[in-house]
């Protein structure tokens, strides 16, 4: 019997001339019609002679990796390929007084195989937790080995099953299988809606467990896997749909991932400002960019940020993406705002000792690698009713004679004076002219990221990011938003009484309070530039933008923001 399903083809290009992914091509066919979708092969981060990189380093020309994305009903045992990786909880694995699988999938393909995969599962000592997986070369099916990945006790998150999908790539990656097939070994009791959650979840797993960057070793690995079957989760229209959507958001994440991964001798406030200028000119029937350059910004009396800026031999770059609808009203009108220190040394107060990291401090750009990730995504996507904004005011913490003091005061775009007691709190100086522009942009919401206080990352360690937020509405959408999404939000009180040690004796306030609440004393810092009128959330990432496991950039944040503008599209 033909199957009819749905194949999604992701086809992320790089070029020697390219800071990341730069080409997105969605093929969908259903039944007896084929749509394709087009994204743009953009190049990036172009170098030219007259602009040589401190070391000559220029990202290298890594051959495209393709993956395609099939959905389908066929019969599990009837499946051809290199691997048929089951997805099962602890529950799965219960087993009859003849030691036989209760679970009907797993029985299946048990009694295919005479009953090997119960004794091989047994040696192994397989329960089926998470992280959890075996991967067994067995005769007998369509397939040339079948791979158990524990999902735990009940699995109902995105991160799970982006972590099914994850692992399902890494175990590709490890047999050089070039097709595999994926299916829960319970998906009966699954709704339509959680089907496709479900599915969209693990074709975002697979494509960012695929991604390396590649870009700055001399040699490079091919990946093998081509495409993954995803069975038991339905087929049609919806799915093709949110196939779709996960390939648009992975794309933006992968972008988001090199722009941190990128060393700050290539990724300039200045190359930062060009790379958000190419996804403006990419989508140039949704976006507009407005770069200003230090002399503009000191129009608009952005004394906080360019203090921050004035010690680098780079100039500043302030980046301002403007996305609206392709057609129709503009309903609300959001802001995104993002930390954009393509260095931070800490200044005259310079990072030193041990667990200072001042040799990870290329992604304290995070923030607005989150930002841009965002607008590519969303270009891709193009919602309706909605106007956004995104704002990056990038530029690196340097040290020289024309840099700023401990004990200087700079003036910010809304006329408060800041006296700078620690020129390593640099990330918040930039965010208020920053904020201050967001909110005279007529928005009504913004959202900041950035990555801002060590004291974060000991509060809620390297996976949770904090929010903190005056607005219990706006937290309850982005807390809704990053539950789609996977990422890991916790709110964090503003506490105003915290305040007290914020004050200045000659200027409006200080850059940093005492070492206890670090982070919220930066948070109600940021508040300070916020008009009363507009929701404002401040999301602290300092954790979870770095994984310190794989030694690169996360991409936190992006999937996020994503769904939280497409909720306040709908």
């Amino acid at each position: 019997m033909a199957t009819i399903g749905t194949t999604i083809v992701l086809s992320f290009s790089k070029s020697s001339s390219s800071l990341f992914l730069t080409k997105l091509t969605s093929r969908i066919h259903f039944a007896s019609f084929s749509t394709r979708y087009h994204h743009s092969t953009r190049k990036l981060m172009s170098h030219t002679p007259a602009r040589a990189t401190l070391g000559l380093t220029h990202p290298t020309n890594v051959e495209t990796p393709k993956i395609s994305f099939s959905a389908t009903d066929v019969d599990v045992t009837e499946w051809k390929g290199d691997i048929l990786a089951v997805g099962v909880t602890e529950k799965d694995l219960t087993r009859d007084a003849k030691s036989r699988f209760e679970n009907l999938i797993l029985n299946k393909i048990d009694s295919k195989l005479g009953g090997l995969l119960a004794e091989a599962s047994s040696e192994e000592d397989f329960s089926g937790k998470v992280g959890q997986s075996t991967i067994l070369r067995i005769a007998g099916l369509g397939s040339k080995r079948v791979g158990l990945i524990g999902l735990g006790q009940s699995p109902s998150t995105t991160a799970l099953f982006k972590g099914l999908g994850e692992a399902v790539v890494a175990a590709a990656k490890s047999a050089q299988a070039s097709n595999v097939a994926i299916v829960l070994a319970s998906s009966e009791g699954l709704s339509s809606q959680s089907k496709l959650s479900t599915a969209y979840a693990i074709a975002s797993g697979a494509v960012l467990g695929l991604f390396e960057d590649q870009r700055f070793k001399s040699e490079s690995k091919k990946p093998a896997l081509r495409s993954i079957d995803i069975i038991g989760l339905g087929t049609g229209p919806e799915l093709e749909k949110k196939l779709k959507y996960a390939g648009d958001v992975s794309s933006g994440i992968i972008f988001g991932r090199e722009l941190v991964n990128s060393p700050a001798n290539v990724l300039t406030p200045g190359v930062l400002a060009e790379e958000a200028s190419k996804v403006a000119s990419t989508y140039s029937d949704v976006f507009t960019a407005k770069i200003l350059d230090a002399e503009q910004c000191k129009e608009l009396k952005m004394g906080s940020y360019l203090g921050v800026a004035a010690a680098s031999a780079n100039p500043p770059h302030f980046i301002h993406l403007c996305y609206k609808p392709p057609s129709g009203p503009v309903n609300v009108k959001l802001a995104l705002v993002g930390k954009g220190l393509t260095f931070d040394s800490g200044g005259y107060n310079i990072k030193t000792g041990p667990g200072c990291s001042i040799e990870l401090m290329k992604f304290d750009m995070g923030g607005s690698a989150a930002v841009l990730g965002a607008a590519k995504a969303l270009g891709q996507i193009k919602p309706l009713g909605v106007e956004v904004h995104f704002i990056v005011a990038a530029c690196e913490n340097m040290i020289s004679g024309t840099g700023m003091r401990p004990g200087d005061v700079v003036t910010a775009s809304n006329g408060k004076t800041i006296e700078v007691n620690n020129t390593d709190a640099e990330g918040r100086l930039t965010l208020a002219d920053a904020l201050v522009y967001a909110c005279n942009q007529g928005v009504e919401k913004i959202v900041d990221l950035a990555t801002l206080t060590g004291a974060c990352v000991v509060a809620l360690g390297p996976s949770i990011a904090g929010v903190f937020s005056p607005n219990d509405e706006l937290v309850k959408e982005v807390l809704e938003a990053s539950e789609v999404s996977g990422e890991k939000l916790w709110r964090l009180p503003l506490e105003e009484s915290y305040w007290e040690s914020m004050k200045s004796g000659v200027a409006d306030m200080v850059n940093t309070g005492g070492r206890q609440g670090g982070s919220i004393t930066a948070a109600l810092f940021l508040k300070q530039f916020v008009d009363e009128k507009v929701q404002w959330m401040h999301i602290d990432m300092a954790g979870p933008v770095w994984n310190d496991k794989k030694r690169s950039a996360t991409g936190f944040g992006i999937a996020t923001l994503v769904e939280w503008v497409l909720k306040n599209a709908s």
